[in-house]
């Protein structure tokens, strides 16, 4: 190195010495959440100017504070946590945000939440595992019944796309009020726990069909809620089903149809799966809303006519949790299928509102789909 080079050199290092002495030193990472071996879990946020900061979390009841530390970063930590993937907020001054320093997010048509995965030592239903993977892809289709363009997610299984010969069932799969069409990817992990499922040989190959369930937004919930379910229906039964059974290899008959769904979803399935039995033949209804159901004329048919129920469908499967906000209607629901003498399944589990719940019954539904020894009349719980 000559004398010019080493001048610059210098010149380099005095340059980047007075540059750096010029700027705040650099807050050290805030990790959060962070996951302890035991299943707890410890959130922080640092907001060293905020006087209050509460943490919202799906599996615990109601706010919990959080406290501040000398550097202005707040905690707090919670568990045993059970083994699954929850979504969580904060509250900082009354204000609900997302976690700053977690990148996993859950979005829909609510304010989106942060997401936290407690790992377990066996592989879960819904793990990333090392088995062939089916692909999920993106569509646009017309709604001629709603009069616009409208967005679904398809799961096609491993060997969709090499099997040319092949056709497939198709499960029409229902998300709640507070998501979108991708919302039983990203948070239901539904796509893997078919590739899981298949690749265990508990679940036949089948395409699954995740449409948006919002056609209408705005107005009043209550007072626009027929005009929503009737919407939905329509474009479900008139423009979403042919859409896929053009775009894809379907099997186009009612034995290889089935429609499930959780909350919002649930009820928008039980309108579809019993008002057109000769469209659907297996229902599955997670936490379902199914209130109101006599709104649509083949629901009241359905149940006017128990025998001709009886030989229409296949599986109707309903699933709730004991702490479920939405208990008692489906209680209630189940007492008249009972009291009609139609078959079903009724499944009385442990749990809430929830994702960890919704991701179980997809689990136990998805291998009874297309079997042709279901429709048994099954009551339990656990």
């Amino acid at each position: 190195m000559n004398r010019t080079d080493t001048f610059r050199a210098f010149a380099g290092v005095i340059l980047a010495s007075a540059l750096l002495a010029g700027q705040p030193a650099r807050e050290p990472e805030t990790k959060s959440p962070e996951v302890s071996p035991d299943g707890r879990i410890t959130f922080r946020l640092r907001a060293p100017d905020a006087n209050s900061v509460k943490l919202n979390a799906s599996w615990y009841q109601g706010p919990k504070d959080m406290t501040k530390d000398a550097a202005g970063v707040w905690s707090a930590t919670i568990g045993p946590v059970a083994t699954d993937i929850y979504n969580y907020t904060y509250s900082i001054d009354g204000v609900t945000t997302i976690d700053p320093h977690n990148a996993a997010v859950k979005t829909g048509v609510r304010p989106a939440s942060s997401v936290v995965d407690v790992p377990g030592e066996a592989p879960r239903i819904f793990d990333l595992r090392d088995v062939p993977h089916g692909s999920v892809r993106i569509h646009y289709y017309a709604s001629k019944s709603a009069g616009m363009t409208r967005r679904l997610h398809v799961y096609a299984p491993p060997g969709y796309d090499n099997d040319k010969g092949r056709r497939y069932p198709v499960l029409y799969l229902l998300h709640g009020a507070g998501d979108d069409d991708s919302g039983w990817m990203t948070i239901g992990r539904a796509n893997l726990i078919f590739d899981n499922l298949i690749a265990d040989g508990k679940c036949q190959p089948m395409l699954v069909v995740m449409p948006f369930g919002h056609v209408m937004r705005g107005g009043d919930w209550n007072v626009m809620r027929e005009v929503r379910n009737r919407q939905f229906d329509e474009d479900l039964t008139r423009d979403i089903v042919p859409f896929i059974d053009a775009n894809y290899r379907t099997r186009k008959d009612a034995d290889s149809r089935a429609v499930a769904g959780l909350s919002m979803g649930g009820g928008q399935s039980a309108r579809a799966g019993l008002g057109h039995p000769g469209m659907f033949h297996w229902v599955g209804l997670f936490s379902a809303a199914v209130m109101n159901l006599d709104e649509h004329e083949g629901v009241q048919s359905f149940f006017a006519d128990p025998e001709k129920a009886n030989r229409a469908l296949r599986l109707l499967w309903i699933g709730c949790g004991k702490d479920d906000f939405l208990i008692e209607i489906n209680r209630k629901f189940v007492a008249r299928l009972e009291e009609k003498g139609i078959r079903h399944t009724w499944r009385l589990t442990d749990g809430d509102h929830s994702w960890p719940v919704w991701r179980r019954y997809l689990a136990e539904l998805a291998p009874l789909l297309f079997v042709k020894t279901a429709g048994q009349v099954q009551t339990s719980s656990r």
